[in-house]
Parts: C-alpha cells; structure tokens; sequence
C-alpha cells in the first residue's frame, strides 16, 4: 500500500477509535497531521503510544508556532514515530494565551525538557510539569523570544564589564538610526556607472 494511502487509513483509524478528541486530520507532503483538543492531550499520546495500529513510542520533538491574530493564538505541535509501523505523526492543539496546556511527560519522559523549552521561547505554561523552568535563556530573562512581538533587539544587554570583573545587565539603549532599516539593494538606486554599461546605452 502507497505511504500516502496507509496514512490515510490510519487517520480514518483514528478518527473511529477517538472521536471525541480529534477536531480534523489531514495528510499532505508524506505527513499526517491530527488537530486535537488540548485537554485530550495525555490520553491522546497515551493511545498513540499503546495502540496495536499505531505504536508511536518514539517523542521526536514538542514545538510551538505562534498565530498572534488569532483567539488561540497558539499551536503546540508533536511530532511522533513508530518504528513498528515506519510512520511519523503530527499533532497539533491549539491553545490560547495564558492557557495551560496538560504536561505529557508521564507518557514520555523525553517531553521534559522539550516541554521547558517552548515555555521558555513561546511562554506557555504545562501543567504537571515536574520542572517548568527556563532552559535556554537566564532565569532573569524578559520575555518569550520566539513570539512574534517579541522585539528584534530584546530589552536587556548582556555584557562583561572589564573594569567590575563580572557579567552586567543593562536595558537596551539604541540610537534611532538602528531602528530605521533600509531594504533597497546595493544595486538599486546605484549613482556609479559600472565598466561596460556604455554598451546598453549606445544599444538603446
């Protein structure tokens, strides 16, 4: 059977096996993709792991995608593998600012620090996490940098300051210029005559 085709069926599979947990699935680009409720989502992961059709054993990977026109302004997406099947499972809930999202480290303990990490770029809370802190920024750190209002320049400036012999934090002090960004190209608007170019005028 066409991977395209098995995958289809698994998703019709669970679909029937789950109805109340699964909003949509959809395969596209060798890819399944369910859309589930967050609340569903230990249990969910718990039947994707067990059941005989589908054995994803394997957490391969916790992110986020960040939509801030939208109510729900989060996507929190699992990426899955089962090595019995040879198939790979997306599964996304989407989730609102502020929402908790249920910790699914009691079925994979691997969600621990992947869970830490989309807490620590996207600010979204887990709860029953055994651990929820920041893993890849300072604990002091302010705000979320992989949300999109996130400022391209941060708020705080970290640097060694040779004469206190220690790290130091200072707010962000830019010039204005550095704020007002020029997107024309090297080549665009050029007042240089290159060798060479007197031949397409005189073509003209």
């Amino acid at each position: 059977m066409p991977m395209t085709e098995a995958l289809k069926e698994l998703g019709a599979q669970i679909e029937l096996k789950r109805p109340e947990q699964v909003i949509s699935w959809h395969v596209a680009h060798g890819d399944l993709t369910v859309e589930i409720r967050a609340t569903a989502l230990p249990g969910f992961i718990e039947f994707l792991k067990a059941d005989q059709a589908c054995r994803f054993t394997t957490l391969i990977d916790v992110t986020a995608i960040d939509w801030p026109e939208r109510d729900s302004r989060f996507d929190v997406v699992y990426h899955l593998l089962s090595m019995w099947q040879n198939q790979r499972i997306r599964v996304k809930c989407a989730v609102g600012e502020g929402e908790i999202v249920p910790s699914i480290t009691g079925v994979h303990e691997a969600a621990n620090w992947y869970e830490r990490e989309v807490f620590d770029m996207f600010g979204i809370l887990f709860g029953d996490h055994p651990d929820l802190r920041r893993i890849l920024s300072d604990y002091g750190f302010r705000g979320h940098p992989l949300k999109k209002d996130f400022p391209t320049t941060g708020y705080t400036e970290v640097r060694y300051d040779e004469a206190q012999k220690r790290v130091v934090y200072e707010p962000v002090n830019l010039v204005q210029e550095y704020r007002q960004f020029d997107f024309m190209s090297p080549w665009e608007g050029a007042k240089y005559v290159l060798p060479g170019d007197e031949k397409g005028e005189a073509k003209a």
